[in-house]
């Protein structure tokens, strides 16, 4: 079922979903336009947030390149990491021949502009830093449910397309900051990968209850995407190994 890249045509499934075949030839393209408009909205939402996340993660990679004062070649390495890597992680994972961006170069376009913009511009892009973070959640919510969706549609079983989805969100910001020997803050400090697993696993179960494509695909994105956002507004953190040993520690003995 679901979608090998975000050139799309549809069709639709005998329980009122629709099926979202791969064709690097197709653009947006329904077989029964009659159908219900919701599809249409869907659709169009989501190649935009593939493509608007994809250009966010870039912007973020040419950030941490900023940060470590490279030149514009390793903006460009790491704008492009962060923004297709976890993608492409996915694809070399689930054997899917040529990785996305190599079959639309739209993705490289995309990475590398950020990866321009940003190093011209990154001395007034902390003016902006809460636009990009809640942009990064978009982009964390999006990419988590088409790497779920993408699994699935290649044949992976529930768990795994849980772990593509996560892979996919969360891949190409683990590879930047390795590249530059930091330990992502995914990791430890962030309310982030849990974000994308949930997403994702809404997104897994549901299909496996038998909803309608859309609706796992806007529920599973706007999980992770509350997630995400809760840990921003509230500051939110998961426990790290040293807090839970305080607390082991404070807890009193029951003898």
């Amino acid at each position: 079922m679901w979608l090998r890249s975000t050139w799309l045509a549809v069709v639709y499934t005998d329980r009122g979903g629709v099926l979202i075949v791969a064709d690097a030839s197709v653009r947006l393209a329904l077989t029964q336009p009659s159908r219900t408009p919701p599809d249409f909205i869907m659709l169009e939402l989501l190649t935009l947030g593939d493509y608007f996340g994809t250009l966010v993660f870039a912007v973020t990679g040419g950030l941490a390149a900023a940060e470590k004062k490279l030149d514009l070649g390793g903006f460009v390495l790491l704008a492009f990491v962060t923004g297709v890597g976890g993608g492409t992680l996915r694809d070399l994972i689930l054997n899917r021949g040529l990785v996305f961006w190599a079959e639309e170069p739209a993705y490289i376009v995309l990475c590398v502009s950020g990866a321009v913009l940003v190093f011209f511009v990154a001395h007034r892009l902390p003016r902006l830093h809460k636009a990009l973070v809640w942009s990064d959640a978009v982009g964390l919510a999006v990419f988590a449910v088409i790497g779920s969706a993408i699994a699935l549609e290649s044949g992976a079983r529930p768990l795994v397309a849980i772990l593509m989805g996560v892979l996919t969100a969360t891949g190409g910001g683990v590879i930047r900051e390795m590249i530059r020997n930091e330990i992502p803050l995914m990791l430890h400090r962030e309310i982030y990968m849990s974000a994308a697993l949930a997403g994702s696993g809404v997104l897994v179960g549901l299909d496996s209850l038998g909803a309608p494509t859309w609706v796992a695909i806007w529920v599973g994105a706007g999980v992770a995407f509350a997630l995400r956002g809760a840990g921003i507004v509230f500051d939110l953190h998961p426990p790290t190994y040293s807090s839970a040993r305080r607390s082991s520690a404070s807890a009193p003995d029951d003898g």
